[in-house]
Protein backbone atom coordinates (compact mmCIF):
# COMPACT_ATOMS: atom_id res chain seq x y z
CA UNK A 1 0.00 0.00 0.00
CA UNK A 2 2.89 2.45 0.81
CA UNK A 3 4.28 1.38 -2.52
CA UNK A 4 1.37 2.39 -4.14
CA UNK A 5 0.83 5.97 -2.24
CA UNK A 6 4.48 7.07 -2.75
CA UNK A 7 4.00 6.42 -6.76
CA UNK A 8 1.01 8.42 -6.80
CA UNK A 9 2.63 11.37 -4.59
CA UNK A 10 5.75 10.93 -6.86
CA UNK A 11 2.78 11.53 -9.71
CA UNK A 12 1.35 14.32 -8.46
CA UNK A 13 4.43 16.17 -8.09
CA UNK A 14 5.20 15.36 -11.34
CA UNK A 15 1.77 17.22 -12.43
CA UNK A 16 2.77 20.35 -10.23
CA UNK A 17 5.96 20.26 -12.42
CA UNK A 18 8.49 19.29 -10.04
CA UNK A 19 11.50 18.25 -11.45
CA UNK A 20 11.73 14.58 -12.09
CA UNK A 21 14.60 13.84 -9.50
CA UNK A 22 13.30 16.10 -6.66
CA UNK A 23 10.08 14.12 -7.41
CA UNK A 24 11.53 11.05 -6.76
CA UNK A 25 13.59 11.63 -4.07
CA UNK A 26 11.14 13.53 -2.44
CA UNK A 27 8.47 10.25 -2.67
CA UNK A 28 11.24 7.93 -1.74
CA UNK A 29 12.17 10.34 1.28
CA UNK A 30 8.73 10.66 2.37
CA UNK A 31 7.53 7.26 2.17
CA UNK A 32 10.30 5.11 3.17
CA UNK A 33 10.17 7.78 6.35
CA UNK A 34 6.82 6.47 7.36
CA UNK A 35 7.32 2.87 6.23
CA UNK A 36 10.47 2.77 8.92
CA UNK A 37 11.40 6.05 10.75
CA UNK A 38 12.22 9.73 9.34
CA UNK A 39 15.81 9.36 10.86
CA UNK A 40 16.75 6.19 9.18
CA UNK A 41 15.15 7.02 5.96
CA UNK A 42 17.25 10.92 5.79
CA UNK A 43 20.72 8.56 7.28
CA UNK A 44 19.73 5.74 4.36
CA UNK A 45 19.50 8.32 1.89
CA UNK A 46 22.32 10.06 2.91
CA UNK A 47 24.69 7.42 2.25
CA UNK A 48 23.67 5.69 -0.75
CA UNK A 49 23.45 9.40 -2.36
CA UNK A 50 26.83 9.32 -1.76
CA UNK A 51 27.77 5.60 -2.38
CA UNK A 52 26.01 6.13 -5.73
CA UNK A 53 27.54 9.64 -6.73
CA UNK A 54 30.94 7.51 -5.93
CA UNK A 55 30.58 5.20 -8.55
CA UNK A 56 32.97 5.01 -10.98
CA UNK A 57 31.20 3.61 -13.89
CA UNK A 58 29.28 7.73 -13.61
CA UNK A 59 32.50 8.56 -15.44
CA UNK A 60 31.42 6.84 -18.83
CA UNK A 61 28.51 9.80 -18.96
CA UNK A 62 30.72 12.72 -18.98
CA UNK A 63 33.19 11.17 -21.72
CA UNK A 64 30.79 10.07 -24.05
CA UNK A 65 28.97 13.58 -23.53
CA UNK A 66 31.41 15.43 -24.05
CA UNK A 67 32.83 13.40 -27.34
CA UNK A 68 29.36 14.42 -28.81
CA UNK A 69 29.40 18.11 -27.65
CA UNK A 70 33.10 18.57 -29.52
CA UNK A 71 32.28 17.13 -32.32
CA UNK A 72 28.38 18.14 -33.01
CA UNK A 73 31.26 22.16 -32.59
CA UNK A 74 33.19 20.61 -35.06
CA UNK A 75 30.80 20.68 -38.36
CA UNK A 76 30.80 17.00 -38.16
CA UNK A 77 27.07 16.67 -38.51
CA UNK A 78 26.74 19.20 -41.74
CA UNK A 79 29.70 17.43 -43.11
CA UNK A 80 28.00 13.64 -42.84
CA UNK A 81 25.02 14.94 -44.44
CA UNK A 82 26.58 16.58 -47.49
CA UNK A 83 28.52 13.20 -48.30
CA UNK A 84 25.38 10.93 -48.02
CA UNK A 85 23.35 13.30 -50.48
CA UNK A 86 26.43 13.23 -52.55
CA UNK A 87 25.84 9.45 -52.81
CA UNK A 88 22.01 9.76 -52.85
CA UNK A 89 21.27 12.83 -54.64
CA UNK A 90 20.08 10.51 -58.25
CA UNK A 91 16.99 9.46 -55.94
CA UNK A 92 13.95 10.96 -55.78
CA UNK A 93 13.72 11.93 -52.12
CA UNK A 94 17.20 11.48 -51.81
CA UNK A 95 18.06 14.46 -49.39
CA UNK A 96 15.27 13.07 -46.69
CA UNK A 97 16.96 9.55 -46.65
CA UNK A 98 20.63 11.52 -46.21
CA UNK A 99 19.35 13.50 -43.44
CA UNK A 100 18.15 9.91 -42.10
CA UNK A 101 21.08 8.40 -42.91
CA UNK A 102 23.20 11.46 -41.51
CA UNK A 103 21.31 11.32 -38.00
CA UNK A 104 22.45 7.85 -37.51
CA UNK A 105 26.36 8.23 -38.51
CA UNK A 106 26.31 11.28 -36.49
CA UNK A 107 24.13 10.00 -33.20
CA UNK A 108 26.77 7.32 -33.49
CA UNK A 109 29.57 9.30 -32.12
CA UNK A 110 27.22 12.13 -30.62
CA UNK A 111 24.55 10.15 -28.99
CA UNK A 112 22.09 12.99 -28.23
CA UNK A 113 18.68 13.42 -29.58
CA UNK A 114 18.66 16.71 -29.45
CA UNK A 115 21.77 17.75 -30.42
CA UNK A 116 21.01 16.12 -34.00
CA UNK A 117 17.39 17.34 -33.93
CA UNK A 118 19.45 20.59 -33.68
CA UNK A 119 22.32 20.24 -36.29
CA UNK A 120 19.71 18.53 -38.83
CA UNK A 121 17.30 21.27 -38.92
CA UNK A 122 19.68 23.91 -39.37
CA UNK A 123 21.49 21.95 -42.67
CA UNK A 124 19.08 19.16 -43.75
CA UNK A 125 16.19 21.32 -43.68
CA UNK A 126 17.08 24.33 -46.17
CA UNK A 127 18.33 21.93 -47.87
CA UNK A 128 15.34 19.72 -48.73
CA UNK A 129 13.49 23.52 -49.13
CA UNK A 130 15.13 24.76 -51.48
CA UNK A 131 14.79 21.33 -53.88
CA UNK A 132 11.45 21.82 -53.17
CA UNK A 133 10.35 19.28 -50.42
CA UNK A 134 6.82 19.51 -48.18
CA UNK A 135 7.62 21.49 -45.05
CA UNK A 136 5.80 18.67 -42.96
CA UNK A 137 7.65 16.00 -44.85
CA UNK A 138 11.15 18.01 -44.32
CA UNK A 139 10.22 18.56 -40.69
CA UNK A 140 8.82 15.01 -40.12
CA UNK A 141 11.58 13.40 -41.89
CA UNK A 142 14.58 15.19 -39.78
CA UNK A 143 12.59 14.97 -36.49
CA UNK A 144 11.91 10.98 -36.78
CA UNK A 145 15.66 10.37 -38.00
CA UNK A 146 16.76 12.82 -35.01
CA UNK A 147 15.50 9.60 -32.09
CA UNK A 148 18.27 6.96 -33.58
CA UNK A 149 20.80 9.51 -31.75
CA UNK A 150 19.13 7.65 -28.18
CA UNK A 151 19.26 4.16 -30.02
CA UNK A 152 22.42 3.98 -31.58
CA UNK A 153 25.34 3.89 -29.57
CA UNK A 154 26.82 5.60 -27.34
CA UNK A 155 23.44 6.93 -26.05
CA UNK A 156 22.60 8.24 -23.40
CA UNK A 157 19.84 6.26 -22.11
CA UNK A 158 21.52 3.22 -22.89
CA UNK A 159 24.16 4.37 -20.40
CA UNK A 160 21.63 5.75 -17.85
CA UNK A 161 19.31 2.14 -18.02
CA UNK A 162 22.53 0.39 -17.19
CA UNK A 163 23.31 2.78 -14.06
CA UNK A 164 19.77 2.32 -12.71
CA UNK A 165 19.83 -1.56 -13.22
CA UNK A 166 23.58 -2.57 -12.66
CA UNK A 167 23.75 -4.48 -16.01
CA UNK A 168 26.32 -4.63 -18.00
CA UNK A 169 26.83 -1.35 -19.56
CA UNK A 170 29.26 -2.81 -22.09
CA UNK A 171 26.70 -5.22 -23.51
CA UNK A 172 23.98 -2.61 -23.52
CA UNK A 173 25.39 -0.83 -25.73
CA UNK A 174 26.61 -3.48 -28.25
CA UNK A 175 23.49 -4.71 -27.97
CA UNK A 176 21.36 -1.50 -29.47
CA UNK A 177 23.95 -1.65 -33.00
CA UNK A 178 21.76 -4.16 -35.02
CA UNK A 179 18.49 -2.53 -33.79
CA UNK A 180 19.52 0.55 -34.72
CA UNK A 181 20.84 -0.01 -38.03
CA UNK A 182 17.71 -1.61 -38.59
CA UNK A 183 15.88 1.40 -37.55
CA UNK A 184 17.65 3.04 -39.48
CA UNK A 185 16.62 1.36 -42.50
CA UNK A 186 13.57 1.16 -41.97
CA UNK A 187 13.07 5.08 -41.71
CA UNK A 188 15.39 5.44 -44.85
CA UNK A 189 12.73 3.41 -46.77
CA UNK A 190 9.84 4.69 -45.28
CA UNK A 191 11.32 7.98 -46.60
CA UNK A 192 11.54 6.55 -50.17
CA UNK A 193 8.24 4.76 -49.92
CA UNK A 194 6.63 8.08 -49.00
CA UNK A 195 8.06 10.12 -51.76
CA UNK A 196 7.47 6.93 -54.11
CA UNK A 197 3.50 7.26 -53.27
CA UNK A 198 3.30 11.09 -53.30
CA UNK A 199 5.98 12.51 -55.76
CA UNK A 200 4.52 15.84 -54.45
CA UNK A 201 6.27 15.68 -51.40
CA UNK A 202 9.86 16.04 -53.19
CA UNK A 203 9.03 17.56 -56.62
CA UNK A 204 12.42 17.33 -58.25
CA UNK A 205 16.05 15.57 -57.59
CA UNK A 206 18.10 18.12 -56.30
CA UNK A 207 21.47 19.49 -58.01
CA UNK A 208 24.18 17.32 -58.06
CA UNK A 209 26.11 18.54 -55.40
CA UNK A 210 29.58 19.94 -55.81
CA UNK A 211 32.00 17.62 -53.92
CA UNK A 212 33.95 14.60 -55.60
CA UNK A 213 32.94 11.25 -53.61
CA UNK A 214 36.49 10.35 -53.04
CA UNK A 215 36.26 14.46 -51.19
CA UNK A 216 33.13 13.33 -49.20
CA UNK A 217 34.53 10.11 -47.51
CA UNK A 218 37.45 12.03 -46.74
CA UNK A 219 35.32 14.63 -44.57
CA UNK A 220 33.96 11.99 -42.51
CA UNK A 221 36.64 9.61 -41.97
CA UNK A 222 36.57 10.95 -38.59
CA UNK A 223 33.34 8.64 -38.32
CA UNK A 224 34.17 5.63 -38.53
CA UNK A 225 37.48 6.24 -37.17
CA UNK A 226 36.68 7.30 -33.90
CA UNK A 227 33.12 4.96 -33.52
CA UNK A 228 35.76 1.74 -34.13
CA UNK A 229 38.01 2.55 -32.15
CA UNK A 230 35.88 3.38 -28.89
CA UNK A 231 32.78 0.78 -29.98
CA UNK A 232 35.33 -1.45 -31.51
CA UNK A 233 37.37 -1.61 -28.84
CA UNK A 234 34.98 -2.16 -26.27
CA UNK A 235 33.24 -5.38 -28.30
CA UNK A 236 36.89 -6.71 -28.72
CA UNK A 237 37.25 -6.64 -24.77
CA UNK A 238 39.93 -4.21 -25.28
CA UNK A 239 38.33 -1.35 -23.39
CA UNK A 240 35.73 -1.13 -20.54
CA UNK A 241 33.22 1.28 -21.29
CA UNK A 242 34.33 4.04 -19.42
CA UNK A 243 38.02 3.73 -21.14
CA UNK A 244 35.56 3.63 -24.38
CA UNK A 245 34.59 7.00 -23.69
CA UNK A 246 37.52 8.63 -23.03
CA UNK A 247 39.25 7.20 -25.51
CA UNK A 248 36.61 8.51 -27.80
CA UNK A 249 36.45 12.26 -25.94
CA UNK A 250 40.23 12.18 -26.54
CA UNK A 251 39.91 11.51 -30.71
CA UNK A 252 36.95 13.80 -31.04
CA UNK A 253 39.12 16.35 -29.26
CA UNK A 254 42.22 15.55 -31.12
CA UNK A 255 39.93 16.19 -34.31
CA UNK A 256 38.61 19.45 -33.47
CA UNK A 257 41.94 20.89 -32.73
CA UNK A 258 44.25 18.89 -35.90
CA UNK A 259 40.82 20.39 -37.94
CA UNK A 260 41.19 23.79 -36.69
CA UNK A 261 36.97 23.53 -36.51
CA UNK A 262 37.56 23.89 -32.46
CA UNK A 263 37.72 27.34 -31.31
CA UNK A 264 38.41 28.15 -27.35
CA UNK A 265 34.81 29.52 -27.24
CA UNK A 266 33.23 26.74 -28.97
CA UNK A 267 35.59 24.20 -26.80
CA UNK A 268 34.43 26.35 -23.08
CA UNK A 269 30.64 25.65 -24.74
CA UNK A 270 31.82 22.20 -25.24
CA UNK A 271 32.42 21.70 -21.17
CA UNK A 272 30.17 23.81 -20.11
CA UNK A 273 27.21 21.61 -21.67
CA UNK A 274 28.91 18.34 -20.91
CA UNK A 275 28.95 19.61 -17.10
CA UNK A 276 25.39 20.24 -17.14
CA UNK A 277 24.08 17.39 -19.00
CA UNK A 278 26.55 14.99 -16.47
CA UNK A 279 25.10 16.87 -13.31
CA UNK A 280 21.46 16.00 -14.65
CA UNK A 281 22.46 12.10 -15.51
CA UNK A 282 24.08 12.21 -11.96
CA UNK A 283 21.16 13.01 -9.98
CA UNK A 284 18.92 11.18 -12.17
CA UNK A 285 20.92 8.24 -11.53
CA UNK A 286 20.77 8.73 -7.60
CA UNK A 287 17.09 9.65 -7.32
CA UNK A 288 16.17 6.32 -9.18
CA UNK A 289 18.93 4.66 -7.02
CA UNK A 290 16.65 5.82 -4.06
CA UNK A 291 13.32 5.21 -5.71
CA UNK A 292 14.14 1.79 -6.58
CA UNK A 293 15.15 0.94 -3.11
CA UNK A 294 12.06 2.53 -1.40
CA UNK A 295 10.47 -0.18 -4.10
CA UNK A 296 11.95 -2.55 -2.86
CA UNK A 297 11.52 -1.58 1.16
CA UNK A 298 7.82 -1.34 -0.07
CA UNK A 299 7.90 -4.60 -1.63
CA UNK A 300 5.53 -3.85 -4.58
CA UNK A 301 7.95 -4.68 -7.45
CA UNK A 302 8.43 -8.10 -5.38
CA UNK A 303 4.47 -8.17 -4.93
CA UNK A 304 3.54 -7.53 -8.48
CA UNK A 305 6.31 -10.15 -9.57
CA UNK A 306 4.37 -12.95 -8.26
CA UNK A 307 1.14 -11.80 -8.57
CA UNK A 308 1.71 -11.46 -12.61
CA UNK A 309 3.66 -15.01 -12.32
CA UNK A 310 0.45 -16.08 -10.97
CA UNK A 311 -2.12 -14.89 -14.08
CA UNK A 312 -2.73 -17.70 -16.53
CA UNK A 313 -1.73 -15.48 -19.04
CA UNK A 314 1.34 -16.06 -21.34
CA UNK A 315 4.35 -14.05 -20.44
CA UNK A 316 4.51 -12.07 -24.41
CA UNK A 317 1.10 -10.70 -23.77
CA UNK A 318 2.10 -9.43 -20.22
CA UNK A 319 5.06 -8.00 -21.70
CA UNK A 320 3.13 -6.30 -24.29
CA UNK A 321 1.14 -4.55 -21.79
CA UNK A 322 4.26 -3.39 -20.20
CA UNK A 323 5.26 -1.95 -23.27
CA UNK A 324 1.61 -0.48 -24.17
CA UNK A 325 2.39 1.94 -20.76
CA UNK A 326 5.67 2.57 -22.25
CA UNK A 327 4.16 4.30 -25.75
CA UNK A 328 1.19 5.25 -23.63
CA UNK A 329 4.10 7.54 -21.10
CA UNK A 330 6.35 7.56 -24.08
CA UNK A 331 3.75 10.25 -25.73
CA UNK A 332 3.36 12.08 -22.34
CA UNK A 333 6.32 12.65 -20.53
CA UNK A 334 9.72 13.07 -21.30
CA UNK A 335 11.31 9.72 -21.63
CA UNK A 336 14.09 10.41 -19.77
CA UNK A 337 12.14 10.45 -16.52
CA UNK A 338 9.69 7.56 -18.03
CA UNK A 339 13.08 5.14 -17.95
CA UNK A 340 13.97 6.41 -14.48
CA UNK A 341 10.30 5.54 -13.07
CA UNK A 342 9.12 2.55 -14.65
CA UNK A 343 12.51 0.43 -14.65
CA UNK A 344 12.59 -0.52 -10.83
CA UNK A 345 8.97 -1.16 -11.38
CA UNK A 346 8.65 -3.02 -14.48
CA UNK A 347 12.71 -4.86 -14.33
CA UNK A 348 11.62 -7.26 -11.56
CA UNK A 349 8.40 -8.50 -13.86
CA UNK A 350 10.26 -9.10 -16.63
CA UNK A 351 13.00 -10.48 -15.14
CA UNK A 352 10.54 -13.18 -13.25
CA UNK A 353 9.28 -13.91 -16.92
CA UNK A 354 12.55 -15.20 -17.42
CA UNK A 355 13.49 -12.35 -20.14
CA UNK A 356 16.98 -10.88 -20.50
CA UNK A 357 17.59 -7.56 -18.97
CA UNK A 358 20.22 -6.40 -21.94
CA UNK A 359 17.04 -6.97 -24.26
CA UNK A 360 14.70 -5.14 -22.10
CA UNK A 361 16.36 -2.32 -21.52
CA UNK A 362 16.84 -1.96 -25.75
CA UNK A 363 13.67 -2.78 -26.31
CA UNK A 364 11.84 -0.75 -23.92
CA UNK A 365 14.61 2.51 -25.29
CA UNK A 366 12.98 2.03 -28.47
CA UNK A 367 9.57 2.13 -27.40
CA UNK A 368 10.34 5.49 -26.05
CA UNK A 369 11.68 6.49 -28.87
CA UNK A 370 8.06 6.54 -30.44
CA UNK A 371 7.10 9.19 -28.01
CA UNK A 372 10.22 11.45 -28.79
CA UNK A 373 8.05 12.33 -32.18
CA UNK A 374 4.16 11.70 -30.82
CA UNK A 375 1.62 14.53 -29.66
CA UNK A 376 0.69 16.05 -26.94
CA UNK A 377 4.69 15.84 -26.24
CA UNK A 378 6.86 15.06 -29.14
CA UNK A 379 9.59 17.25 -28.04
CA UNK A 380 11.79 16.32 -31.23
CA UNK A 381 9.05 18.19 -33.13
CA UNK A 382 9.01 20.51 -30.84
CA UNK A 383 13.08 21.36 -31.81
CA UNK A 384 13.13 20.81 -35.44
CA UNK A 385 9.59 23.53 -35.49
CA UNK A 386 11.46 25.80 -33.17
CA UNK A 387 14.45 25.96 -35.31
CA UNK A 388 12.91 25.37 -38.93
CA UNK A 389 9.81 27.51 -38.14
CA UNK A 390 7.60 25.02 -39.78
CA UNK A 391 4.11 24.90 -37.84
CA UNK A 392 3.87 21.81 -35.15
CA UNK A 393 0.62 20.64 -36.69
CA UNK A 394 2.41 20.04 -40.32
CA UNK A 395 5.18 18.38 -39.00
CA UNK A 396 2.97 15.94 -37.10
CA UNK A 397 1.23 15.34 -40.19
CA UNK A 398 4.21 14.43 -41.73
CA UNK A 399 5.79 12.42 -39.02
CA UNK A 400 2.74 9.37 -39.00
CA UNK A 401 4.45 7.07 -41.43
CA UNK A 402 8.29 6.99 -39.27
CA UNK A 403 6.43 6.63 -36.15
CA UNK A 404 4.63 3.52 -38.08
CA UNK A 405 7.55 2.60 -39.44
CA UNK A 406 9.44 2.33 -35.71
CA UNK A 407 6.86 0.83 -34.16
CA UNK A 408 7.49 -2.52 -36.33
CA UNK A 409 10.54 -2.19 -35.73
CA UNK A 410 10.32 -2.50 -31.94
CA UNK A 411 7.50 -5.84 -32.98
CA UNK A 412 10.82 -6.88 -34.48
CA UNK A 413 13.30 -6.83 -32.07
CA UNK A 414 10.60 -7.75 -29.58
CA UNK A 415 9.56 -10.92 -31.24
CA UNK A 416 13.24 -12.10 -32.09
CA UNK A 417 15.36 -11.16 -29.36
CA UNK A 418 18.40 -12.70 -31.04
CA UNK A 419 18.17 -9.68 -33.04
CA UNK A 420 19.44 -7.49 -29.75
CA UNK A 421 21.59 -10.31 -28.27
CA UNK A 422 23.34 -11.66 -31.16
CA UNK A 423 26.36 -9.34 -31.25
CA UNK A 424 26.69 -10.23 -27.61
CA UNK A 425 27.84 -14.01 -28.25
CA UNK A 426 30.86 -12.83 -30.24
CA UNK A 427 31.89 -9.84 -27.63
CA UNK A 428 35.29 -9.89 -26.09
Amino acid sequence: MMGAIGILGMLVLLLLRVPVALALMASALLTYGWIVNPDAALARFGQDAYRDAANSALIIVPMFVLMGMLLANSGLGADVFRALDRFLWRLRGGLSMATVGASAVFGAVNGSAIAGATTMSLVAVPEMRAAGYNRGFSGGVTAAGSTLGMLIPPSSLLVLYGLLTSAPIGQILIAAVIPGVIATAALMLTAYLMVRRNPELAPSIGDKPAISKRRAVLQVWPVPVIFGVSMGGLYGGFFAPSEAGAVGAFLALAYGVLSRRLTWSTFAGALSRTVRISAMVFLLVIAGKMFGYFLAVSRLPASLGRWVGELDMAPIVILLAIFVIYFVLGALMDETAILVIMTPIALPIVLALGYDAVWFGVVSIMMLLTGLICPPVGVLVFVVSGVTKIPLGEIYRGIWPFAAAQSLCVVLVFLVPSIATYALRYMG
